[in-house]
């Protein structure tokens, strides 16, 4: 097992820190899962994915371990360089360097936020996680309110930036995509885009985040029944580094929120969802093919060349692929069931403070 000694240095104990000698580096390509685990639980895992936010890191850390040490909460900080092309995994090594409490990942290029976050949650071994972004643009000194919050029954709290200090390329998107989510999942909050988010751990053992689909844990935690809250929050300018977001991912939101909208209204009945246009498909079709037969049989017409002939095949067709799809939905959500699925895993190239799991060598 990976330990740590600790170093004589002044300068650090006067800062109320003292210097670490660093956990092992695990240089080659592995596969991070669950398993690697903590022997003493802490209460909060603060997992936070970053890329090109060398500037941010240490200041984020120390404005994170001076809030939870004042409040007297036990935690874990994870930090996940997702694919940097800066000197972050050189920051993340640092404070790792300084903190058991760190622990750092590092994937093999940028995957994104989702998967920032899943490999986050693979090794999260407090009894609650909070989420935020690397930007410091999320204020620390708010999560002992989330933390509240969590206590008073709810599962899932999700941060909602009433004021942003953002561009209007920004804002205005966000604004129309919130609403459109709202909308459409049923969800009653107003800021799905904030990454400031706490959750209970069986939260996020239950759902599974990839593509863009981060923007969605409320929905997908609404999904599986947990009690979801949402908190007004501080907001913060960007003070170091630029933004990874704009209009582009106005377009991903909308297409990620059709993929949501069906796995969780449909992915258990997908027949249900399929089917209804198989049935319209076919009933058209059938009704256009009788007239036209009854155009044929009673007024000796030619129906050949007709449009609506192939109107009707072309229906009949469509209908028949729409069950088709139904089927075979309908065969992969029971084998889904009947097999019990592994645990999450992530791509990550280096790992640094984890200590206890079957990937520190």
């Amino acid at each position: 097992m990976a330990t740590r000694q600790p170093m004589s240095d002044p300068a650090a104990e006067r800062d109320g820190l003292m210097l670490l000698s660093p956990a092992p580096t695990v240089s080659h390509d592995t596969e991070v899962s669950a398993s690697a685990s903590r022997p003493d639980p802490p209460r909060l895992s603060v997992v936070i994915p970053a890329m090109n936010e060398e500037g941010n890191v240490p200041h984020l850390y120390r404005a994170i371990t001076e809030v939870l040490e004042t409040e007297g909460v036990t935690f874990e900080l994870v930090l996940i360089d997702d694919g940097s092309s800066d000197e972050t995994w050189a920051a993340i090594e640092a404070v790792a360097a300084r903190d058991a409490r760190v622990i750092g990942l590092r994937h093999r290029r940028n995957f994104g936020k989702a998967q920032g976050l899943s490999t986050g949650f693979a090794v999260a071994t407090g009894e609650c996680v909070l989420t935020m972004d690397a930007d410091l643009q999320d204020d620390p000194a708010e999560i002992p309110r989330f933390l509240s919050m969590l206590d008073q029954g709810y599962d899932l709290v999700s941060g909602w930036k009433q004021r942003r200090q953002d561009p209007l390329g920004k804002t205005l998107p966000s604004r129309v995509f919130n609403a459109t989510v709202r909308a459409v999942s049923g969800v009653p909050l107003h800021d799905f885009n904030c990454g400031f988010k706490i959750y209970r751990a069986e939260v996020v053992r239950s759902i599974r985040l990839y593509g863009e689909l981060h923007r969605f844990t409320p929905v997908l935690a609404h999904a599986e029944g947990f009690r979801i809250g949402e908190l007004p929050v501080r907001h913060h300018p960007r003070r170091w580094g630029t933004s990874k977001y704009g209009w582009s991912r106005l377009i991903k939101g909308f297409l990620d929120l059709l993929t949501v909208t069906f796995l969780t209204e449909y992915r258990q009945r997908p027949m249900h969802v399929l089917g209804v246009p198989g049935i319209v498909a076919l009933a058209l079709g059938g009704l256009i093919g009788l007239w036209l037969t009854g155009e044929k049989v009673l007024t000796g017409a030619s129906i050949g060349n007709r449009p609506l002939l192939l109107l009707a095949v072309l229906l009949m067709l469509v209908g028949v692929q729409f069950f088709g799809l139904g089927l075979l939905g309908e065969l992969l959500v029971h084998g889904e069931q009947a097999h019990d699925k592994p645990g999450p895993t992530a791509p990550v190239r280096q790992t640094v403070g984890l200590t206890g799991g079957p990937h520190d060598r």
